[in-house]
């Protein structure tokens, strides 16, 4: 590691639960986070910071002035962009070392495979049941372990999942098979509590370098859902099991596989400015 990275995370490297060894471990990790929103951008944040080298991104959704409330990778400067193009101009400002690739496009049955492809772990903060279930469903064919993430009004969730693995659950044994459809509330029909994304946020990045450098920060926890709940304020933790008729995940075991693959980028505008 070069002398001025091993300055910038010296405060991890000094942890013992993660060191020198886990600090390469990040450096070398490639996670796909889905939804660029409340949920992902406090993901990012702290993902770069952690030292994650290679991120793909991929929302396709435009930054409006509503988001700004929680959504805290942009700026007024960001109304009217692409979440992925802002989200990249961020990112290159913050650490030009990270690797990232962004898209477009909508997560659905036939882009998510190619979303996960790669990556060794997948981050959902998509606000809808369908592309939650084919982003679930990819990893499982995939054999990437899944951390899924939602808010709504002063609750948050995380999940983590490893349906490739024989004995554990995957998002799809959770929820079941009514939500193929896109029928949950949004924030735009409930609302939410912007600081509710931050700590939701924040501690889905926390179970993710869990995984990462696992198990020196102790065991990855799949098949736990942390509930947050932000007006008691109170966290509690319930396991989650294998569903054995899971359409997903069962008679769908596959070994973990980390190879590489390429997207193409979307170019900035500030880029042409």
């Amino acid at each position: 590691m070069a002398p001025d990275r091993l300055d910038r995370f010296a405060r991890h490297i000094v942890l013992p639960q993660i060191g020198g060894a886990g600090q390469v471990a990040l450096a070398g990790a490639h996670v796909a986070i889905a939804g660029l929103g409340g949920i992902g951008s406090p993901v990012l944040h702290y993902l770069a910071a952690a030292g994650i080298g290679q991120l793909t991104l991929v929302d396709n959704g435009a930054v409006e002035a509503s988001n700004l409330q929680r959504q805290t990778l942009y700026t007024e400067r960001d109304i009217g962009h692409g979440k992925a193009v802002a989200a990249r101009r961020w990112l290159a400002a913050f650490d030009s070392a990270i690797n990232a690739e962004i898209g477009d496009y909508r997560l659905d049955p036939a882009s998510a495979p190619g979303f996960v492809a790669g990556a060794d772990l997948v981050i959902d903060g998509t606000d809808n049941f369908a592309a939650r279930l084919a982003i679930s469903d990819a990893c499982v064919a995939a054999g990437v372990p899944l951390l899924s993430a939602a808010i709504g009004r002063f609750q948050g969730q995380v999940g983590a999942f490893a349906g490739h693995l024989a004995n554990e659950p995957c998002y799809r044994c959770f929820v079941g098979d009514a939500f193929d459809a896109e029928d949950c509330d949004t924030c735009a029909d409930d609302g939410v509590l912007g600081a509710m994304a931050g700590w939701t946020g924040s501690f889905a990045a926390m179970q993710a370098v869990r995984v990462l450098v696992a198990p020196q920060m102790g065991e990855a926890q799949w098949g736990r859902l942390h509930l947050l709940d932000g007006l008691a304020p109170a966290m509690r933790t319930m396991r989650i099991s294998k569903d054995s008729a899971c359409k997903g995940c069962v008679n769908l075991v596959y070994p973990h596989t980390s190879s590489q693959r390429k997207l193409g980028s979307l170019s900035d505008p500030a880029d042409n400015a």
